[in-house]
């Protein structure tokens, strides 16, 4: 693998560059050295598709074993693609180790200055923990980018396509569930039917809710996770809550309660069956989540929408009687309000489901 280094990261590696060489440009990147929160990082860029990977918060003695640490993140970079763990393990054998030489031109050099730009973007997503910046690597490489042909592509998009020929079979493979999420109204019928891969994480999951019921993100959220045993006679045993954000912990529950953000979903589904997923705690939007189906074998890394029916409310309508004046103003043209109602409506992304635009944003977007 030629891993070729500006000259700011090859000084902070103390060595001498070999003389470039020729190689299949999928086993090719380029590498500079940047500051993310005032932490060294590191980005490589991939020659051929811009695919890029996050190396985040280096100390003195990474830059020591950059060799092992670039190949465990583009590993892991893959893995949390959902690539399949043979292929990934196919990819590193055929790089064969790392060689490091300048970089190949400034027309490589400027793309990947863009790319560093885009990192930038995802700061706050961050992990001050971990060298591995699988979150922000999978979102940078979504974004558009210039193909330098006058058109644009996506980086992960061609680093999928790239693998598939360069493995010749589907990367992506695994278990997945068909699950119905219905949201909780007294006076409308709003649900929603997808398959989900079951080597999703529950963050992922949430971001999958969010697009399929039109929402935003600008709220707290958090998963509970039931057994079938009757708890209190009055409903199923919460096994687990899942949280989004370490405040949450201050919330005192007798109910075990973890982090969602590196948990797969097949460390608890399809074992326990049944869900519910409660958004905008002032509004407390509550959806339950029934698994109907075990699917062996899922060719795709993304979940996908396949039934549904009636629109939810959008951001920041506080409850369902809200919802319901909400409606109404919206339906009565001549409302002196009407107009306003739907720009607010526009603004906070309220429409009516479409399945095909759903499907599209499930694609790209559970990051």
């Amino acid at each position: 693998m030629l891993i070729q280094c500006t000259r700011k990261l090859l000084n902070e590696l103390k060595i001498d560059p070999l003389p470039y060489s020729d190689e299949d440009p999928l086993f090719c990147w380029h590498a500079n050295l940047i500051t993310l929160n005032r932490r060294k990082s590191v980005v490589l860029v991939n020659d051929k598709n811009r695919y890029v990977v996050v190396l985040y918060n280096l100390k003195a003695k990474d830059f020591k074993k950059l060799d092992e640490i670039i190949q465990e993140g583009i590993c892991k970079t893959f893995l949390a693609e959902h690539i399949k763990e043979e292929v990934v393990e196919e990819y590193m054998r055929k790089a064969n180790g790392i060689i490091y030489a300048k970089t190949k031109d400034k027309f490589s050099v400027a793309r990947m200055n863009k790319s560093c730009e885009v990192v930038g973007y995802g700061e706050d997503l961050l992990k001050d923990r971990s060298i591995f910046q699988t979150i922000v690597s999978r979102k940078t490489n979504r974004y558009f980018v210039g193909d330098g042909r006058g058109g644009y592509i996506r980086p992960s998009e061609e680093m999928f396509k790239d693998l598939q020929e360069f493995w010749g079979k589907p990367i992506f493979g695994s278990k997945a569930v068909k699950v119905k999420a219905k949201l909780e109204l007294e006076r409308h019928n709003v649900w929603r039917e997808l398959i989900i891969p079951l080597n999703m994480t529950f963050r992922e999951f949430h971001k999958a809710l969010q697009i399929v019921f039109g929402w935003r993100d600008y709220h707290l959220h958090e998963f509970y996770i039931y057994s079938d045993e009757v708890y209190k006679n009055r409903d199923y045993k919460p096994v687990v809550r899942l949280v989004g954000n370490e405040e949450a912990f201050d919330v005192p529950t007798e109910i075990e309660t973890k982090l969602e953000r590196d948990i797969v979903l097949s460390e608890y589904i399809p074992h326990y069956r049944k869900l519910k997923y409660i958004y905008d705690f002032g509004a407390n939007w509550q959806i339950y989540i029934d698994v109907e189906d075990v699917t062996e074998n899922y060719e795709l890394n993304h979940p996908v929408c396949l039934d549904g029916e009636g629109d939810a409310p959008p951001e920041d309508i506080d409850g369902e009687t809200a919802y319901e004046n909400f409606l109404k103003a919206l339906e009565n043209v001549k409302a002196p309000q009407n107009f306003v109602v739907r720009i607010i409506a526009a603004a906070r992304g309220y429409r009516e489901f479409d399945i095909a635009i759903v499907n599209n944003e499930l694609k790209w977007y559970c990051v």
